[in-house]
């Protein structure tokens, strides 16, 4: 098995909704974020671009089938799941070097616990099992493991109102986001960096 997303960038709206379901199901600490959707040529949300045209592009940990991060981790914290393919992070191995974060060539995917962990709100959010936040740890998207070990989908696909974003087994080629990567024209992110990343985006 290997999960992968298709990202349909025609259909996504910019809407930031993919960005707060994260965040709640994953009871993100205050200023975290594991997916968010930048503005194609420009700094700030809903940049315009010089013809007028406002192109979104979500981003989140593109869980690489040859991830840089995994190579560098001194201690095997960040690691690729055999059985799903999701790289994710053993946060009670981890001991702050943030070497996945110098290697990782998908800037800014990946954010650091300085401090005790902050909220909001004085009750947790969203999953009741997703994994607790720590102090001097590296956090990131996990496709929420949580939900998507018990079959569901992952929290950024639920509520997307431009149903934007396709999730499934890449080596089944009967899986949704099998067809449509056979279907459709699509690009990956950095690929001359050889880390052959498990999320589609369709153009």
């Amino acid at each position: 098995m290997h999960y992968g997303m298709a990202i349909d960038l025609k259909h996504c709206i910019g809407c930031q909704t993919c960005a707060f379901a994260c965040k709640v199901a994953n009871n993100l600490p205050n200023d975290v974020w594991w997916n968010r959707v930048f503005t194609d040529g420009g700094p700030v949300i809903d940049t315009t671009s010089e013809d007028g045209r406002k192109e979104y592009f979500p981003m989140a940990c593109q869980h690489c089938e040859n991830p840089a991060c995994v190579k560098v981790c001194p201690v095997g914290a960040t690691y690729r799941d055999l059985e799903t393919g999701v790289v994710r992070q053993d946060y009670d191995k981890c001991i702050g070097c943030r070497m996945c974060m110098a290697a990782c060539p998908y800037t800014g995917v990946r954010s650091f616990n300085w401090e005790e962990p902050q909220y909001h709100m004085d009750f947790a959010t969203g999953d009741s099992d997703a994994a607790p936040h720590q102090k001097h740890v590296v956090e990131k998207c996990t496709f929420c493991y949580q939900r998507t070990s018990q079959g569901k989908d992952p929290a950024c696909m639920v509520l997307c109102p431009g149903r934007a974003r396709f999730w499934g087994d890449l080596d089944d080629p009967d899986s949704e986001v099998s067809q449509l990567i056979s279907k459709r024209e699509y690009k990956q992110l950095l690929p001359e960096q050889g880390t052959r990343p498990s999320v589609y985006y369709l153009l």
